[in-house]
């Protein structure tokens, strides 16, 4: 049997590769399976199909996701996917998902930002949910168990290989053994440890880092974060929810509080259609310098758009923002503010299969690495889903079949199940969710979308703190259930993914995508590397591949006219 950890797109693709494989398959989650994390993607899913532009091919694709990466990308997992990706689209396709289509029946495709050519397919703004809803169709028709109410707590391992997982039902505080010859590690990435993230409450977390860290795996590129430009301020509960780059990309206008168009300042020609690293960083930048909102924002206005213009091609930012603000965004501009967004870097996995460093662990989706480097180009981390879902589904089946015997631990049942009693007999004096916040204000000042060897030291300093307060929580399940049990395991997740964060911020000494270092302005030619972090081991650095001669020779600048970068 093999588990699937995470109930996303990623985990249910995997899932439905070995149930299709014959294999025994379990897929658990801590939410909703049909409200995963992969229903809030919108834009779409890259495929160099060439249904609308002939000369587009997968190693276009390739060449463009190397170069938005900034050059940290595996050019061996980049190739996979790219050339992957149709073959990911004809299974959507074969599940029965309903794409846009052109009028003559061909799969519609778009432009989306750094892509060459039209490649991105799409279903309304919603892809991302369609694709969920999807999988979940095609996961129920095989029979495959979906339970969307385990949290796992410890992955179990004996003599470097995993045998199972150990959890609990945060509604009841039942306990599970899950023993299984291979685990899928498809729980998303760990921008939640911010202050202000396109994540919901209690997801993205950095539950997979933890998990894969204590079983014996490192992690690759820590620091790597994809920051949006656009996430709303208020109200607190819902602060980072995104405002789409459809926004800007239909004519929206930023300006900060002095009423200036300062995009201006940062890209003349672009404007409001430059990338996004580069968007949040002057929106940033305007905040920092005092010229941001009262609440620390910008504006970003609609307002002067037609509202049919509005309420066609902006339905879902209409409607967001009517619901969590009583906000007519055809009348009033949106206050906005950067907002974690995306784990570029996660488990270190080998580009073929996602293998991890131990036996029979897999990683996936958002908790794994390789595929996006220093910035993520726009509708591949969809496609990244189906492609590396299939493969190491089938290579998790490969595995349990190989194994003639599967050795357990009786002594690694008995930690978990401890790890779980000490907490539960904790009563100290310090509040879960207080030191969660603390952990995202630190991460928010030293470690958000510019940096500084300062600030990252002292946001270590900071978080030394917080894991010494950490020893004296006090978690007290009630009548609601066990959810605050489930917060502290999320704490210490949070804990270890912010270190790790922290320390390869401060090992990368430039300026590179997405990782803005104020004292390290221009990129360093010696830190074209992955940073790899383990908590023995620290930060160290392995060198990339070469990318082949094939697709570094399409490797150019895309031209941006009239189109919304990335």
């Amino acid at each position: 049997m093999v588990l699937v950890i995470g109930t996303g797109g990623a985990g249910l693709r995997a899932a439905i590769e070995l149930a299709e494989a014959g294999m025994d398959v379990l897929t658990v989650g801590k939410r909703a399976k049909d409200d995963a994390h992969t229903a809030l993607a919108a834009g779409g899913i890259n495929a160099a199909l060439a249904t609308m532009d002939p000369q587009d091919s997968w190693q276009h694709h390739a060449a463009d996701t190397l170069k938005e990466s900034y050059l940290l990308a595996d050019p061996r997992t980049v190739q996979i996917v790219a050339q992957g990706a149709a073959r990911g689209i004809d299974d959507l396709e074969r599940y029965g998902m309903a794409f846009a289509r052109e009028e003559d029946g061909r799969i519609s495709q778009r432009f989306f930002g750094a892509h060459k050519f039209r490649r991105t397919a799409f279903a309304g703004d919603y892809t991302g949910l369609e694709i969920q809803r999807t999988l979940l169709r095609r996961a129920e028709r095989l029979d495959i168990p979906v339970l969307d109410s385990v949290y796992i707590t410890r992955l179990l391992v004996h003599d470097g290989a995993v045998f199972g997982a150990y959890g609990f039902n945060p509604a009841d505080g039942t306990r599970y053994v899950i023993h299984a010859d291979a685990v899928i590690l498809a729980a998303g990435g760990h921008t939640r440890i911010w202050r202000r993230t396109s994540s919901r409450r209690d997801e993205n977390t950095g539950d997979s880092f933890r998990l894969a860290v204590e079983a014996g795996a490192r992690l690759r590129d820590a620091e790597l974060v994809q920051f949006h430009p656009s996430g709303i301020i208020e109200p607190e509960n819902a602060a980072g929810t995104l405002v789409s780059e459809a926004a800007r990309g239909e004519g929206g206008i930023l300006r900060n509080a002095l009423g200036e168009r300062f995009m201006a300042r940062y890209d003349p020609e672009r404007m409001e259609l430059s990338t996004r690293d580069r968007v949040a960083l002057a929106s940033y930048t305007e905040i920092k310098e005092g010229r941001g909102t009262p609440k620390g924002g910008v504006w970003l206005d609609v307002s002067h758009l037609p509202r049919q213009t509005i309420m066609t091609r902006l339905p879902r930012v209409y409607q967001t923002l009517l619901d969590l603000q009583m906000l007519d965004i055809t009348r009033e501009p949106i206050e906005i503010a950067p907002t974690a967004h995306y784990s570029m870097g996660g488990v270190w996995v080998n580009p073929k299969d996602h293998s991890t460093d131990v036996r029979g662990l897999y990683a996936i989706g958002e908790a794994s690495s390789g595929l996006h480097g220093a910035n993520r180009l726009g509708g591949n981390s969809l496609i990244e889903l189906l492609v590396f879902g299939r493969l190491t589904g089938r290579a998790a089946a490969a595995y349990s079949r190989s194994l003639t015997a599967q050795p357990r631990s009786a002594a690694a049942i008995a930690e978990a199940r401890e790890e779980i009693d000490t907490l539960l007999a904790a009563d100290g004096p310090e509040n879960v969710r207080a030191l969660q916040r603390a952990i995202r204000d630190t991460m928010t000042e030293h470690a958000g979308v510019v940096r500084n060897e300062e600030g990252l030291r002292a946001g270590l300093a900071e978080l030394s703190v917080i894991e010494g307060r950490m020893e004296s929580v006090g978690v007290h399940p009630d009548i609601a259930g066990y959810q605050d049990l489930a917060h502290a395991f999320d704490l210490k997740s949070a804990a270890l993914a912010s270190r790790a964060t922290l320390e390869a911020a401060l090992e990368r000494r430039e300026t590179r995508g997405c990782h803005n270092r104020s004292d390290y302005p221009d990129p360093d030619p010696d830190l074209q590397v992955n940073l790899v972090w383990s908590p023995t081991t620290g930060v160290s650095r392995e060198s990339i591949p070469a990318i082949p001669e094939e697709i570094a020779s399409l490797m150019e600048e895309v031209s941006t006219d009239g189109k919304l970068a990335e």
